[in-house]
């Protein structure tokens, strides 16, 4: 019987503990970035279950679905997507009128800004924990468009989307119905253009729910939140 090198059992040794070590500071990094939430909490690894695995039916089911509602996608849908590569919470200006506006209400633009960078780290630290590939990845001939380089699960668009989403109709209630719905919308969007499988943006709109949920646990984000309420009060007179 030949037993392994010494020598080569110690190099793979240190080089899975150099990898490991990398992760941890690239978490920790992202993680000292929070603005509202505090390290883990929420945290994608143990929140959600795991994607469908590799060559499974589910997974197989999973893509069909991806061809099947890419093929069916209509130009404006894909133009809409494509116009949503990056986002903000102006984005729901249609369904909360023309007065919301950046420039006319700097403490929301501001307060938003930092609820979707929390909703962007933990979404990140879950896709970097799963690294599901994107639909695209697995099927190329899904390719179009500039391709991103990160992993699939959870739905970054969702989550944010949706958080964004959940945050502002607190704040607008009598708005919440429209605001939600397009949220579900830019998270499908990315459906539409094979960025996303459907089980990655259930997964963002799950996680989404937590992350609000932790950010009414902050006296930060409660504050900051009092202070937007009076703007945007303050800006439909």
């Amino acid at each position: 019987m030949k037993f392994p090198n010494k020598t080569a059992c110690l190099s793979r040794t240190l080089i899975f503990a150099a990898m490991f070590a990398l992760t941890c500071a690239g978490a920790f990094a992202k993680e000292s970035s929070l603005n509202y939430l505090k390290a883990g909490k929420p945290e994608a690894a143990t929140l959600l279950a795991p994607p469908p695995l590799p060559d499974s039916a589910e997974q197989a089911a999973d893509m069909d679905e991806v061809r099947r509602v890419y093929h069916a996608a209509s130009g404006n849908d894909i133009a809409a997507a494509y116009a949503e590569k990056t986002f903000s919470v102006f984005n729901y200006t249609a369904a909360v009128g023309e007065y919301f506006q950046s420039n006319n209400l700097p403490k929301t633009a501001a307060f938003f800004g930092k609820v979707q960078l929390d909703a962007e780290t933990v979404t990140d630290l879950g896709k970097d924990f799963f690294q599901r590939p994107r639909p695209f990845t697995t099927d190329p001939s899904l390719a179009n468009g500039k391709l991103e380089k990160s992993f699939s699960y959870p739905s970054g668009h969702s989550t944010e989307s949706m958080v964004l989403a959940l945050v502002l109709a607190d704040l607008l209630p009598d708005k919440h119905d429209v605001i939600l719905a397009h949220a579900r919308l830019i998270g499908w969007h990315r459906v539409q253009i094979a960025r996303h499988y459907p089980s990655d943006i259930f997964a963002g709109r799950v996680l989404a729910q937590a992350i609000v949920k932790q950010f009414q646990k902050s006296d930060a984000f409660q504050n900051d939140f009092a202070a937007v309420k009076a703007e945007l009060a303050a800006a439909q007179k």
